[in-house]
This record gives structure tokens, sequence and C-alpha cells, in this order.
């Protein structure tokens, strides 16, 4: 009898590809959607990439659910072997009230662990984000970030996102520790996702990425991301199933870090017809642009920050090395382009 997964959040760029590689893996998979209305949009994209699509409508069922709500988790849990929480808010533009997507998050991922300990779901993976590791300045011995590492959430400049996924880890991990130790808790915490979307919906990590390729900023900040391909990410929450030597573990899964500036470079290369801007701005020019533009506003505490990484758990966890995240930010971008959703 294949073992079937709970996959939170299941309309997710991030959790369209989940869904397909544990399709693909021979799970079945039992998707939540904040309404069913989105059910046909995961199950059709995923469908062209399968390597199978018999019997899809029994491999692969919907249920309704909200994360501020308790309504339909315990029926939800109903014959689930592994519990998959990838639902979280993911904002372009920063809230002025944290509380708007810290209270979602945390509440969210308390809501999901205690429905399925009272199922007796024993085995759970949940996508938390780099920005809970790397949030917070390096203590002084360390060269570079790796699983030991917690951002602190009242850092003065930490942004809502991060607040956020930091919280949320937190909560879980308490809840394990304090509530239901026989819970086998794997936290996957990859940093800035790229890679070809699934379908049209998609969401904040391809929206940079469309943002470059409409060339909206009349020049670039001094800033970056500790980028991944979204099939690694993908791969992680499946592989770490079976291995037991990951419960109890957080696994950053990322590749490198990629300046601004390089990955429009590296779009314009690909697409030199493309208007794409390429021109670094003064740190000052960045902030007074700030003043009017809030998704700005929210990277200016990390300008000039290189976050150095170290991915020797996910390498080792995947056994091999990661995808090259430029390769799979040019095919998002590329696929934005052959689209015409740019």
């Amino acid at each position: 009898m294949p073992q079937t997964v709970l996959l939170t959040g299941a309309s997710g760029y991030i959790a369209k590809h989940i869904a397909l590689q544990l399709l693909n893996a021979g799970y079945h998979v039992r998707g939540t959607v904040r309404s069913l209305s989105r059910a046909a949009e995961v199950t059709e994209a995923v469908r062209p990439h399968l390597t199978d699509d018999g019997e899809l409508d029994e491999r692969l069922s919907f249920v309704a659910l909200d994360l501020s709500s308790d309504d339909g988790w315990d029926a939800a849990m109903t014959d689930i072997n592994v519990l998959m929480h990838t639902a979280s808010p993911f904002p372009m533009v920063q809230p002025k009230n944290a509380d708007d997507i810290v209270r979602p998050a945390v509440d969210g991922a308390l809501r999901a662990l205690k429905a399925a300990h009272a199922a007796g779901v024993a085995r759970v993976i949940m996508t938390s984000s780099t920005v809970a590791i790397n949030g917070s300045p390096l203590p002084p011995d360390d060269t570079s970030y790796d699983e030991t590492n917690w951002t602190d959430p009242s850092e003065p400049n930490i942004t809502p996102y991060a607040k956020s996924k930091t919280l949320a880890e937190q909560a879980a991990w308490d809840y394990v520790r304090d509530h239901a130790p026989d819970m086998k808790l794997t936290v996957v915490n990859p940093g800035f996702v790229v890679g070809t979307p699934l379908d049209k919906n998609f969401g904040t990590s391809i929206a940079v990425i469309e943002r470059i390729l409409r060339a909206k900023d009349p020049m670039v900040p001094n800033f970056g991301f500790t980028a991944v391909d979204v099939q690694d990410v993908a791969e992680m929450h499946i592989a770490v199933i079976d291995k037991p030597e990951t419960i109890g573990q957080r696994i950053m899964t990322v590749d490198q870090f990629m300046w601004y500036v390089d990955m429009a470079k590296a779009i314009k290369a690909a697409h030199p017809n493309r208007k794409i801007v390429t021109r670094v701005a003064p740190n000052f020019v960045v902030k007074v642009l700030g003043l009017f533009d809030p998704a700005i506003k929210s990277i200016i505490p990390n300008l000039g920050k290189i976050e150095k990484v170290d991915n020797s758990r996910a390498v080792a966890t995947l056994g091999r090395g990661m995808r090259q995240a430029p390769k799979g930010l040019v095919a998002a971008a590329s696929y934005l382009i052959e689209n015409e959703l740019v």
C-alpha cells in the first residue's frame, strides 16, 4: 500500500514541484488548498510531467484547509503517513504590521503539527527558510552560516517575513520537544528559490525575476540572495522521508550566493534582446528609492552583505552536488518570456 503524504499549501510554487516528485516516487498525495477551486490548477500543473498519469484522481486528492482555522484538520489527517508542511505566507511587499504574516505562519505550523500528533502521524517534514538561519550576524569565530545558526527574531531590522519563518520554525521544534517527543521532525531551509515553474501561477521568488525582466528599476541594488533550484528543494523534501539520520535536523538547502547584478547579467546574456538593467545603484540611492517602494525598502538592511553558507549537510543528504542556481534562474526567466508573462 503506497504511503500517503498530506502536503499543505499544495498550490504553491515549491509545493507543486514537491507534489510532482512525490507522485513520481510512488507516493499518494493529499494536498491542502484554501479553496477547492485551486485543485484543478495543481492537477493540471503536475500532469504533463508525470512518468505515469494513470489513476491520478486516486493518487492525488485535495482538501480545503485554512492556516487560521481548526476546521477540517482532523479529518484531513485520516490515513496519512507523512505530514509535509509547506504552507506559509511569503509576500513580495512586507506588511506594516508583522503580525499579519507572523501569526498565520506560527499558528498554521502549530495547527498542522497538533493535528498530525492527534492522528498518530509521526513523520513530519516542514519547510522553513534560510532567513531563519542567516538573519543575524555570525558569531565572531564562524566563517559561514550553517544549521547551528539562528536568526534572532528581536533583531531591529528583521523583516516580517524573516521573523515569521524564524518564529514558526522555533515553535515547531518547541512543540515537538515539549508535547510530542515521539514526532520525527525534519526541517528543510531553502534559500531564494529559482527554476522553471510548473504553471503560470507562481509566487514571490519568480516575481523577483519578473521584476528584472520588466526593467522595473533604473539601477539594481548592491544586494544578493543565497539561491537554490526548486527541483533540489523538492527532492530534499522527498529524500529525507526515509532517512532516519535526518530526524531532528535542519537542512539548509542552498547552492550559492548570487548578487542581484549577476542575476541580471545572466538573464541578459541568455536574452540579449531584452532590456535588462545591470547598472549597480549606490546604496544611498537605494535608500531613497526605498522611501517610495516598499519592496526596495525591505532589502536595505542587507545592502552589500554577502552570505557565506555551508551546504555540506544538504549535499550529504542528497548524495550529490546541488543543481547550479544560475541555470535555474535563467530557466525561470526563459519560461516567463516564452509564455509571454513579461
